[in-house]
Parts: C-alpha cells; structure tokens; sequence
C-alpha cells in the first residue's frame, strides 16, 4: 500500500497512542483497538511525519429467521456457548478474490476468526493478489496465522486437494466465482454443492456471467441485506438467464471489542480528547463524519454540499449553535484521484477550510465514533449493502443521517434512530435541513442515539450475527450432506 500522508490538522496518532498507554484503567481501549472484528493493521512508518494508518470493515446484516434477541452481547465466545459450536473440528475453506483493507475480505476474516473460535479448521486462500499490496497482505496474513487459520495458495494441487476434503466451501464476492474454472476445473461439480457464496456487491458490473454461471447450482447463498437480495434475485433472472440458488439473509453484528469500547465512558472520554485536540476542534464543537472510502459512490461530495448549505442555513436563520464541522474518514491522497480532488477544491472555493478535515483511510473506527455527535451514511445509487458503520455508530449512541437506499433502510428507523434523505442531488437540501434539524435539537441528537443503541443491543451484536450464520451453516451442510 502506498504511503499515507497525514491531512494538515491531523498530528500523528502515535503521539495519541503514548497518552493513552498513560492511562493505566484504559488497557480496555488497546485490547479493543486490537481487535478480531475490526482486524486493525497498523501500517506505522518509522518516519515521524507519516501517521497510522487505522482501516475498517464495511458492511453485513440479518437472516431470514429472527434469532432471539434478548442474547447479550457477553453471551459469549466460548465454544460451549457459541451458536457456531457444532462447525467443531469441521474443515471449512475460505476463498476470497483477494486479501486487502476493504470490507468483503475483512468480513471473510472475521468468520474465520468465529470458527476457529469454536475449533474448526480453517483454510485461507486468496484467488488474486493486486500489486503494491505486499505490506498489507503481509500483515493480514500474519494475523490470520496467529489466530490458527491456515494460509495456502491459491492454485495448485494443494488448494483442489483442500476443496474436495473440506466440509464447507466459502466463496467471498461475487468475483471469487473466477477461482471455480481456473483452478477446480473438471472437480468444479463435485465441489458446488458444498459452496456457500457469500455476496456483499450492488453494484451491476459484478453481473458477469464468467463470474456467477456456477451460482444457480451451489448449496446457498448468503447476502448482507433483503435489499441486495431482491436485486440479485432480478437481475441474474433479468440479465443473466439464470436463478438464484436457496438465499440467506444475514444481518451483521458489532464485535464484543468494539461495544466494550462504546459502553466503557472513561474509554470514550479520553479518545474524544485526543482526537478532538489532534483535530483542532473543541470539545463542544459540533462534528458530522462521513466514514468511509472516498469514492462517488459514497457521496462524500454530496455531503460537503449539503454540510455548507447547513451553514448557509443556520447564517441565514441566525440559529445559535456551536461551531459546527465535517469530518471525511476515509481519504488517500496518495492515491491522487480526480474526486478527491474535487472534494479539497470544492472546501478551498466555498472557503470552509477551517470547517472540513480529510483524515486517512483506517481499520479502526472506534476513536472517531467516539469524537463525533452524528454519523452521515451518504452512499448513492442502490445505497450500502448493509453499511456496517451505521451500527457501528449506534453502538456510540450517535443518531445517523443516512440515505433511503439499500441496507440503510434496514437499520435506521427514520425520526427514531436518525433521518433519511433521498440519493442523488435531490437529497443534498433535505441532508442540509436535517444536519440542521441535528443542531439546533440537541435533545433529539441525544434520544436518537439512545435509541440506536437500543436497537443494536436488540440485533446487532456479534452474537446475534453468529446465531445467523449459524442457521445458514447448518442448512448448507445438511444439503451438502444429502448430495452426497
């Protein structure tokens, strides 16, 4: 990966780490900031003008059948609780198209972090690798072999060999499809009826036949929200000719390391503190972060629009609130792009830089959740899959601006947990009216964040997750078990 440069209001979070450690009741924060669900890589140059790179994961969601939700969150990752406990000893082979910090991967990694949690044996390969991406795979690979998944190549005799034995088969993205030919070849029908295919994309040119033409004939797949499950359901039956195979939908859940962090105030506190001062900002400043990969698809330009017609707003209403600004978790300028281009143009031209601050693309969330009072969930088209920071934020008890698109309108209950906004340029004025609407009330800033916390703790924690998956594993099995 290339080498990150950190924005101009940003010191390094080294600096942060030192005080931290200082804080002998926070050992919490650092255990969590290691954690298995959020898979943190610390890409750390020794070179004191470079600044950590903390990286997310992005997105998952609910199955057909609700699971009790009165399971907390500390119902436990013990083998002997866990709903995952009967995939012991079983041979389980993950096959992803390739091992980076975006969110399929890191989401395959966490489920190979769950069954090895409960004993299973686990394969990793990784079907193909982009170049310039030797340190990061590096690092992920180095902490799936700490955690006892093996890692082997991906073509080979080796890989065939691991496919006809395992007990299960995890194809990770619509593009893992490529690995079924290119290496299976004529073993491809005596592995598909123990392949799940687990599907996280919305966007339409994953629809290529090359890629799903095995699709119709594995034992299931599974897909992160009823939204993206429909729209595969069309448009394979549209486009493609062909039909969907038994569907699961699976909602995801926020790791115990993360609501551990959201629940412990001391740890939320300090990190607030930190990132706050690194930034620049006071404490009773107002922060509304878009966290993700800048990219079009994610409306991280529509957000700037709609954040300088809230100000334009408020000037104009001469509403009185804290100085308010946008923060854009998810930037690389050493990627040097056109839109992220546009974006620092667009805050130099409306003259808001004082207001706007780009920081890095990172795994780690938790000290930005922290630090700011609303998320903003703005992507475009079709919307997230699932869009696994909204909940992620709720767990912080922050209300979420979202799009009335995709998985979003699976989470957020619109006027309870936050405010929905149309896609496109037509919602950049009511985004702009409810950033204000979150200003100036700050008692409903507040109970709507009760309230998304509420709601995560009911569906959205790693348990409920792992009782979702769980019921999908279990159907796949039993109909790779009939077939053969």
């Amino acid at each position: 990966m290339a080498k990150q440069h950190s924005h101009p209001h940003t010191s390094s979070f080294s600096t942060m780490w030192i005080h931290l450690q200082k804080k002998q009741k926070l050992v919490l924060i650092l255990v969590a900031f290691l954690s298995i669900s959020t898979v943190i890589v610390l890409l750390m140059r020794a070179s004191s003008s470079s600044s950590s790179c903390f990286d997310r994961i992005v997105d998952r969601r609910d199955k057909v059948t609700r699971s009790s939700s009165s399971s907390s969150s500390s119902s436990s990752s013990s083998p002997s609780s866990s709903p995952l406990s009967f995939m012991k000893s079983k041979l389980v082979l993950l096959v992803s198209h390739e091992l980076s910090l975006s969110g399929g991967p890191l989401l395959l990694m966490e489920l190979a972090f769950l069954l090895r949690g409960v004993g299973a044996d686990v394969v990793w390969i990784t079907f193909q690798k982009p170049p310039g991406a030797e340190e990061v795979v590096y690092s992920l690979e180095n902490k799936m072999l700490d955690r006892g998944v093996q890692v082997f190549s991906a073509k080979g005799q080796k890989a065939i060999d691991t496919a006809l034995k395992a007990d299960l088969v995890v194809l990770n993205t619509a593009v893992a499809g490529k690995w079924l030919d290119a290496v299976l070849k004529d073993d491809v029908p005596r592995v598909l009826p123990k392949v799940l295919w687990w599907i996280h994309e919305m966007r339409g040119h994953y629809f290529k036949l090359d890629f799903v033409k095995h699709l119709p004939y594995v034992a299931g797949a599974m897909i992160d929200s009823h939204t993206t499950a429909e729209y595969w359901k069309n448009r394979t039956k549209e486009r493609l000719g062909i039909k969907m195979p038994d569907t699961f939908v699976v909602h995801l859940g926020n790791s115990k390391d993360l609501m551990e962090v959201a629940e412990n105030s001391v740890a939320k506190r300090v990190l607030r503190e930190h990132v706050r001062e690194a930034l620049g900002v006071r404490n009773d400043d107002l922060l509304f972060a878009i966290i993700n990969s800048v990219s079009r698809g994610k409306g991280q330009d529509l957000f700037l629009r709609s954040f300088h017609e809230s100000l334009q707003i408020i000037k104009e209403k001469k509403h009185q609130v804290p100085p308010m600004h946008a923060v854009v978790v998810g930037s690389d300028m050493s990627a040097q792009t056109k839109f992220e281009t546009e974006l620092r143009n667009f805050v130099i031209e409306k003259k808001i830089q004082d207001r706007v601050h780009f920081i890095n693309k990172t795994l780690t969330v938790a000290p930005y959740l922290a630090s700011i009072d609303v998320l903003v969930q703005n992507s475009q088209t079709r919307g997230e899959c699932f869009g696994r920071i909204t909940i992620e934020a709720m767990a912080f008890q922050l209300p979420v601006l979202g799009t009335a698109a995709g998985g979003t309108m699976e989470i957020v209950v619109n006027e309870t947990t936050g405010l929905l906004h149309p896609v496109g340029k037509d919602g950049v004025i009511p985004l702009a009216r409810n950033i204000v609407k979150l200003a100036t009330h700050v008692e409903r800033r507040l109970t709507m964040g009760k309230k998304g916390y509420g709601r995560v703790k009911e569906r959205f924690l790693e348990y409920h997750m792992a009782e979702r998956i769980a019921f999908v594993l279990k159907e796949v099995l039993k109909k790779a078990k009939n077939h053969t």
